[in-house]
Order: C-alpha cells, then structure tokens, then sequence
C-alpha cells in the first residue's frame, strides 16, 4: 500500500462548448482540494493526464493547474500521456512519486476537449493510439476494433448478441449516473438492430458499440498511508499495476487481450485476493468488444466464453460481479485523458458509498482496468477503504 486517494472532483462529461480544458482544469482541481480537504500549499506535485493530438493549439497543460489556485506555483508540474490511458498513467506517475517519498501529497488531473473537433480530424488523431504503419489500412481506431472484431467472431462465432447486451447495460446503468453523456436506457432491441439512428461503423460495429465522444475532467488528491489515516476519508490502493504489450497487432493474437490478462493476474496477486472478492469492476468499455475480452483475460470465464456472462447476467449491477455500474465508457464518455482518473474516482465512490444512484450495495472492494490502444498499455487497480 503505497498511496491512498484522499479526495476527488468529477464534472459530468458531454459537450461543453462554453469551455476549453483551461477551464475545466480549474474547476475540478478546485473542488478535488476541497473535496479532500486540503490547500494548494499541501501539494508537493502535480501530474496532468491530456492526449490532445492536435485536439487543441494549447498543447503544454502542466501549468495550467496554477490557474486554479497560485497556491500551486512554483511546485512541479508534469503532463503525461499514454494513448487511451493517459489518465491511469498519470496517477501512476503520481503513486511512484509518494513512493520513492519525493512528495507526500499529489494533485491528479485528467482533463480532454473532443466533441469540438470534425469526425474526420478527430478519426485521425485518435488513429494515432495505434500502430499507423500497418493499422491505417483498417481507416480508423473504430476500424481497428472492427477488425480486432472480426477476429474473435471469427474464431468463437458470431457474438452481436452479446455485444447489444453489453451495450444496453451500459446505457442503462448510466442513465442513473448524473456524470454520465448520455443518461437514457437504450434498451437491448435498439442496440442488437442496425438503423438509421445505429448504423454500421465498422461492420460489425454499430453506433452503439463505440463508446462517446465526450469533453471532461477529473481529478484527484493522493497521499501516503501516514497522512491518509488523518483525513476524513481515504481510498487505498491494494495494487497498482501496468503492463505494456506489443504495439503492432500483426504480432499478437488479437482473440485474446494478453496484456490485460498479465495486468489482472498481477495486480489480483499484489492485492492477495481473488476476483471473486471483489464487489465490483469498472472496465475500458472503448468498444462493446472490449468489454466482452475483458471478462475472458480478467479471469471471469475461460477464452470465448465471455458472453455467457453478460447473457446470464452476471455482469449486472446486481449480478455476481457488477461491471461498469456508472455507465462505462460507452453512457459516461471517453474524454480521454480523463477516462483513467474518471474511473479511479467512480469506483473509489463506490467504497466509500458515495455513488449515489449507481452505488452498488455493500460495495468493498473495486478492480479498475484501464487501457490505451488496442490493449497495449494496461493499467489495474484494486481499491478499498483505508480503514
């Protein structure tokens, strides 16, 4: 147990056109020091989480965290940045600093601006999270997961029912989530059919298995154990885990997600517990196919067979192991360096029963799996109350 979250700060994600990142910045670091109870003068460093890729002319964020409190000057200041990943990255980065004892507190902030750039443009900059010598053939990052698709039906048979299921869980537990884009019960028919509103993207990838283009910010306060005992609430990190795998696809076999199998393994083994103990998992729902590989490599059931747990309900949020209760990527949005502290704040939520009307019940023990690109950098964490 290296650090503790402290205190966090989450805007609801969607289309913000009254606001550039500056601003959203600003706002959550705001509410995350009051949130934790603390000062600017607390906070020893600052990791910002933002992949812009040409989203936004201003492309050096570190800084802008002063522009929320002067407090913050004269203090380090980082951006980092890991493709889909980037804000898991940045608490990372944050947990090593407490670590090695460089700090004794850190300010975390994942912040991203997206719904203002054209299709077009915003395909080709998020093509860039992929291995462009060869992946540019597929047309784009949707494409990719088209054909990552295609591999597993292809191997495992046709699993557009699974994917609609998934999909229609995800709407609907991020209807009850006021964080979330898009809050409406899509329902399973509307997500299983092709039509005008849920066309083909990258066949067989409907409209309604991609996740949301979306703008947002989060944010989040970690200490070390000594100091999280004094605070009002603290979130332990019993594990904390990444495993980066091999960018190009040609060299992997893309019907399993082997990176996010090593990362689960390993973080359940630091943590010493079993995914059977934990009460929930928010997951990197990019895409609905996602989803369904990551119950194989997390360990819920054996390789092309995850649709038996969304199809037998295990998945829900009162199932046997509840999997994105806010909505997931695919309701909440994926603004995308805030997706990973996003994540980190929804279940740290749960532990501490503040979720509100997606709170999953008695709610203890949490696993979070974040991941950029087509499953290359992943990143575990199992949390829990401090005490």
């Amino acid at each position: 147990m290296t650090g503790c979250m402290i205190g966090w700060a989450h805007m609801p994600f969607g289309k913000h056109e009254g606001e550039d990142y500056e601003s959203m910045i600003a706002r959550v670091v705001r509410d995350a020091l009051v949130d934790a109870g603390v000062g600017a003068q607390d906070i020893d460093e600052t990791y910002v989480g933002l992949f812009n890729g040409g989203m936004e002319p201003q492309d050096f964020p570190a800084s802008l965290v002063c522009q929320a409190d002067e407090g913050l000057r004269f203090k380090p200041a980082t951006r980092v940045e890991n493709a889909c990943a980037t804000g898991s990255a940045a608490i990372h980065q944050g947990l090593k600093t407490i670590k090695a004892r460089r700090a004794r507190m850190v300010l975390v902030v994942g912040v991203e601006k997206m719904s203002h750039v054209p299709g077009e443009r915003l395909g080709g900059i998020l093509m860039e999270a992929s291995y462009v010598k060869e992946d540019a053939q597929h047309g784009s990052f949707v494409g990719v997961f088209g054909h990552l698709t295609n591999l597993y039906f292809q191997r495992y048979g046709d699993q557009s029912d699974a994917l609609a299921r998934i999909a229609a869980k995800n709407h609907r537990n991020g209807a009850d989530n006021p964080l979330a884009h898009v809050r409406k019960d899509l329902g399973y028919e509307f997500c299983r059919h092709v039509s005008d509103k849920n066309p083909f993207v990258a066949p067989p990838l409907k409209r309604t298995d991609c996740s949301m283009v979306s703008d947002g910010a989060a944010a989040l306060v970690l200490a070390d154990v000594e100091t999280s005992l004094g605070m009002e609430k603290a979130v332990v990190f019993r594990a904390a885990q990444q495993v980066n795998d091999l960018l190009p696809m040609s060299r992997r076999d893309m019907t399993r997600l082997e990176g996010c199998e090593i990362a689960w393994r390993r973080a359940l083994a630091e943590a010493g517990v079993s995914l059977d103990d934990l009460d929930l998992v928010e997951t990197h729902d990019c895409f609905t196919t996602a989803e369904l590989m990551q119950y194989e490599a997390m360990g819920l059931t054996p390789p092309g067979e995850g649709a038996r747990a969304i199809l037998e309900g295990w998945t829900e949020k009162d199932g046997r192991l509840p999997v994105n209760p806010s909505g997931g990527l695919k309701s909440k949005g994926h603004p995308i360096g805030a997706t990973g502290v996003s994540m980190h704040t929804l279940a740290a939520m749960q532990v501490s029963g503040e979720a509100g009307g997606i709170q999953v019940e008695g709610a203890e023990l949490a696993g979070v799996f974040n991941m950029g690109g087509a499953c290359v950098a992943n990143y575990c964490s199992i949390l829990e109350p401090l005490r």
